[in-house]
C-alpha cells in the first residue's frame, strides 16, 4: 500500500488537550465526508471543513511507497538537536482511510508518539497513542472510546449531549470558524459554563498565524 499525503510540517498543536505542544503534522489526502472541492461543498456530509486536503502538492507532501519511507519523511521534519519525545499528529481529510498498523509501527520505531484526529466513521487500527474524535452531524460514528472528543460547535443535528455516553477522557467544544465565529465562540463559552464536563478549545494556531 502506498500513502497519499497532502503535507508534512513541524509546528505547535493548536487545538485540544495538546495545545502548544510541538508536533509534526502529517496530513493525509482524501476524506469520506467531502471531496475537498468547493463545487461539491453544498452536497457534502461535512460542509464546514476549513482544511485543504486535496492532492499531494503541499510542503513535504507526496506519494510514499512504504511505511518506512513516510516515517522517514516525518522524522526528517523533527528537530535533530532535541531529546524530547517525538510527536506526530496524523490528520486529514480522514487519516484512517490510509493509516494502518504497519505505518504506526514505523512511527513508533522512530520514537514517535502517534496522535490521530478522526471523524470517527472508520475503525482505527491498534497502536494509536492518542485518539481524538471530531464527530460530524449525520454520520455513523463507530469510534466510541478514546482520549479526546472535540466537537465543532454549533452543528445542527450534533448536540453535545448526544456524545456524553461515549468513553473519552476529555470533552472539548471548538467554535465553528467562519463569518459567525464570534457568535459561535460566545455560544460555546456559554455551553461550557452551563455544562462543566465540556471545555473550550480555541484554534490558537490561527490566532498565532502559524500552520
Amino acid at each position: 500500500m502506498s500513502y497519499a499525503v497532502k503535507e508534512i510540517f513541524y509546528t505547535l498543536q493548536g487545538e485540544g488537550a495538546h495545545t502548544g505542544r510541538p508536533a509534526v503534522f502529517c496530513r493525509f489526502a482524501g476524506c469520506n465526508l467531502w471531496t475537498g472541492r468547493e463545487a461539491d461543498r453544498a452536497d457534502a456530509t461535512c460542509r464546514f471543513c476549513d482544511t485543504d486536503f486535496v492532492g499531494t502538492d503541499g510542503p513535504g507532501g507526496g506519494r510514499f511507497a512504504s511505511p518506512a519511507e513516510l516515517a522517514e519523511a516525518v522524522a526528517s521534519a523533527w528537530p535533530a538537536d532535541t531529546d524530547s519525545r517525538r510527536f506526530v499528529v496524523c490528520t486529514g481529510g480522514e487519516p484512517l482511510l490510509q493509516l494502518d498498523t504497519r505505518l504506526l509501527l514505523a512511527f513508533h520505531d522512530r520514537g514517535f508518539e502517534v496522535a490521530v484526529e478522526t471523524n470517527g466513521t472508520v475503525e482505527p487500527p491498534d497502536g494509536i497513542d492518542w485518539l481524538c474524535l471530531s464527530p460530524k452531524a449525520g454520520t455513523d460514528v463507530v469510534v466510541d472510546t478514546g482520549d479526546e472528543l472535540k466537537l465543532v460547535f454549533p452543528q445542527a443535528g450534533a448536540d453535545p449531549a448526544d456524545f456524553e455516553g461515549l468513553r473519552f477522557q476529555h470533552y472539548f467544544l471548538q467554535p465553528m470558524d467562519g463569518p459567525a465565529r464570534e457568535a459561535h465562540t460566545a455560544a460555546a463559552l456559554r455551553y461550557c459554563l452551563d455544562h462543566p464536563r465540556w471545555r473550550l478549545s480555541l484554534q490558537t494556531h490561527k490566532l498565532l498565524g502559524i500552520p
